[in-house]
């Protein structure tokens, strides 16, 4: 399913409690302080999804609960110590998309390990995955939330308090596991469900 990333006022995108793309019906609420009127159309918001019903709560433009805030979810099929990485930096992401880059390029790294690289240094992991075949498409991908990633603590050229790009880094860490697992996986499952003739055929035409 495709994914909205969800925006204030958007009437429709994929609801960060229940991921389904759903409408979301808004309220606005003006406040009294004494004599001091709070506009809070500018300032406070809420959106209910006509799914699940669960409300998000944005100040100004960001959400602030739940606290995957703007990110999808995590690929089903991403490792657990992963995931978690992952969704710690989606937790921050609207409070520190610096902060949130990363944690994502450590989640990339350890990610890695999974991978059976050393994962000690990322470059060197990527590089041999490279070696053993990783697809261009998967080598991209990596090297843009490693360099993305790198310039969240280093001095660099990335505008990394920029939520749209880090927003990307998600996007980019969900490919990675669809193409390095959870493709692998899906494909592997109905290929061994052929037939054993029909293996056997495919096996001595490859000289296996």
């Amino acid at each position: 399913m495709k994914y909205i990333q969800p925006k204030l006022h958007q009437q429709s995108f994929t609801c960060p409690s229940c991921g389904v793309l759903a409408k979301q019906e808004w309220s606005i609420r003006t406040m009294k302080f004494e004599n001091y009127v709070v506009d809070l159309k500018k300032s406070l918001g809420s959106a209910t999804c006509q799914h699940c019903t669960e409300t998000s709560i944005w100040i100004k433009d960001k959400m602030y609960y739940p606290e995957n805030g703007n990110s999808p979810f995590p690929n089903a099929e991403m490792p657990e110590n992963v995931k978690n990485l992952y969704l710690e930096a989606a937790s921050i992401s609207n409070k520190s998309p610096r902060g949130s880059a990363a944690l994502l390029r450590l989640a990339i790294q350890v990610l890695c390990k999974e991978l059976g690289e050393p994962g000690e240094n990322i470059n060197t992991d990527i590089k041999s995955l490279v070696k053993k075949g990783l697809p261009e498409i998967v080598q991209q991908s990596l090297d843009v939330v490693r360099v993305t990633g790198n310039d969240a603590v280093h001095p660099g050229q990335i505008d990394t308090d920029n939520q749209e790009t880090v927003g990307q880094l998600f996007d980019l860490t969900n490919v990675i596991i669809e193409y390095m697992i959870a493709l692998p996986k899906k494909v592997s499952g109905i290929y061994l469900s052929l037939p054993s003739s029909k293996l056997d055929g495919i096996n001595k035409r490859d000289g296996k």
